[in-house]
């Protein structure tokens, strides 16, 4: 773990305080805290994936150090559900945080087949919590309470305090249809309100979307619809592994449609064979291997492929650059069952971009009733507030956009209080008015490689300038000769005259070292990167990265 990643300790006294350390200010990485009476509940561990600015890292986590120095007054971690931004940094911190987790049932399956991975079965306490009984931590009481979202068993949870009661949503929508699971009912959503809400900690992410998000079932009329017009073809579907529902619907389209069904990606395997185990998808198709599915005629098979969100890993990446057992030709369908996630456009739009130029016919929700959303638009903010009806709402799960817009729709609504706040800020709900009054250390940390480091560390730093503007190596030889080497300097076929001028611009340089500055290894090091930078600035217009070595 990165060291002197110092923050302060904070004791709860007798108060509520809310702290979010991830997932405030950004979609994804949530990790949430409360405190009360000395102690701390932790809800949620998730991670992010990363993006062009932490080059070469695939993984970005929230930094834990404020929790860390105050892990003796932590008393566990409750998972909302188990999609990546909620449970991904689990394997990472738990065993450091040194506390029980808790689940519900497939939550919980998913998890501890991280923890296997990682090699901490039997070092993590995991408590799965089924039939969603309460249980008591410290002076927090704590229910789960079903919300439909895009995955099995999406929560929210009723955190019961001395100083009120919180309504936690974790990520959730409405849906009159949402074929797997039984979300809790607006009668027994009222009835929590009817018995007083201090605070509403609610997801932000589609505040923007004047309409409901819709539901499953309506998704699997269009998806039943769309897949039966396009007789004769191989079509694939690409979605969001975790959302059970959706591939409960994809194995009812292709058996109505005389279809065999194969799935390709780790990730999709994993979460039906999850999904099986838990209960779900009792009565899922057989699947066929890739190998299998190219022998089959191309309108009786349909292919599930992770990678709709342009990774260049996953199994739609790599069909689409040819690499994968599965192949697709002119006048086959790809049809993306998923949204758009922001930040992805590039990615999805080369995948796409490849697939209609070999001639595959792409289909998305915006041609096509295939996809709906798993957090919750304005018409469904409006009716959980009027459930609900909490003194307090605190928006998180969004950027400061996002967050800002839900106060707004908050207050106008009706909700007395509302309360916009940043990864850091540590909010106190009660006693009193409710508010900011400090902060602490929120900021990331990245995998890179097999290390965990700080995201604003030097390697990052020296990485970012790397890409930006090349390198120059400088080795100083005996009596002041110079050899000169540029990697990523945009210079092509000048790139030998360039080498000879700056290794010129090195020797004269040290040639105007006189006396002790001469022999001083600090005076020649940097003589001799000013020198070769100037030149690559000089050819170039760039300013890279210069390392000296003197060589005796």
């Amino acid at each position: 773990m990165p060291k002197k990643r110092v923050s302060p300790l904070v004791t709860p006294k007798n108060e509520l305080i809310f702290c979010a350390l991830g997932g405030s200010g950004e979609i994804g990485m949530n990790v949430n805290l409360y405190g009360c009476q000395g102690k701390w509940l932790m809800v949620d561990l998730g991670m992010t994936f990363s993006g062009n600015e932490y080059p070469g890292v695939d993984l970005v986590f929230a930094d834990l150090a404020f929790i860390e120095e105050n892990r003796k007054d932590l008393l566990g971690v409750v998972l909302t559900h188990a999609h990546e931004d909620h449970i991904g940094a689990v394997p990472y911190f738990a065993e450091e945080l040194g506390v029980p987790l808790y689940a519900t049932p497939f939550t919980a399956r998913l998890v501890n087949s991280k923890l296997k991975e990682a090699g901490l079965l039997g070092k993590i306490e995991l408590n799965i919590i089924d039939d969603l009984e309460s249980f008591d931590l410290g002076p927090f009481n704590i229910r789960y309470v079903p919300l439909a979202h895009s995955i099995a068993e999406g929560n929210a949870l009723v955190i019961e305090t001395p100083y009120g009661r919180i309504f936690h949503t974790g990520d959730w929508k409405l849906d009159d249809e949402p074929l797997i699971g039984v979300p809790a009912t607006e009668g027994e959503l009222t009835k929590i309100g009817d018995e007083g809400v201090l605070a509403l900690v609610c997801d932000s992410t589609n505040v923007f979307n004047p309409e409901a998000s819709g539901s499953e079932g309506g998704v699997q009329r269009g998806l039943m619809a769309e897949v039966a017009k396009h007789k004769g073809r191989r079509v694939l579907v690409t979605t969001f592994a975790s959302n059970v529902a959706r591939l409960k619907t994809l194995g009812e389209v292709a058996s109505a449609n005389g279809r065999k069904l194969c799935v390709t990606g780790r990730s999709l395997d994993r979460i039906i064979e999850t999904a099986q185990a838990s209960g779900y998808l009792k009565n899922f198709p057989d699947i066929v291997d890739p190998q299998t599915a190219m022998r089959l005629p191309r309108g009786e098979v349909m292919i599930v492929a992770t990678g709709g969100q342009g990774e260049p890993r996953a199994a739609l990446a790599r069909i689409a650059d040819g690499n994968h057992d599965v192949s697709l030709e002119r006048g086959d369908v790809v049809l993306f069952s998923s949204r758009q996630i922001p930040g992805n456009e590039i990615a999805i739009g080369r995948i796409q971009n490849k697939l209609a130029g070999d001639g595959v016919l792409i289909v998305t929700d915006r041609q096509s009733h295939i996809h709906v959303s798993g957090h919750p638009g304005r018409p469904e903010l409006q009716a959980l507030y009027s459930w609900i009806r909490p003194q307090i709402l605190l928006p998180v799960h969004g950027e400061m956009r996002h967050m800002a817009e839900q106060a707004r729709l908050g207050a106008a609504s009706g909700i007395p209080q509302q309360v916009v706040q940043k990864n850091g800020d540590l909010v106190r709900l009660a006693p009193g008015k409710p508010g900011k009054f400090g902060e602490v250390r929120a900021g990331r940390l990245i995998l890179d490689g097999d290390i965990i480091a700080p995201a604003d560390g030097i390697s990052m730093v020296m990485r970012r300038r790397l890409a930006q503007a090349g390198m120059l190596m400088v080795v100083v030889g005996p009596k002041g000769k110079a050899q000169v080497a540029g990697i990523g300097l945009p210079l092509e076929e000048d790139y030998e005259l360039f080498r000879e001028e700056a290794e010129r611009d090195v020797v004269t340089a040290l040639s105007k070292l006189k006396g002790a500055n001469a022999k001083d290894r600090d005076v020649v090091i940097e003589a001799a990167r000013l020198a070769a930078r100037r030149a690559a600035n000089r050819w170039c217009g760039k300013k890279p990265h210069v390392q000296v070595m003197i060589v005796e």
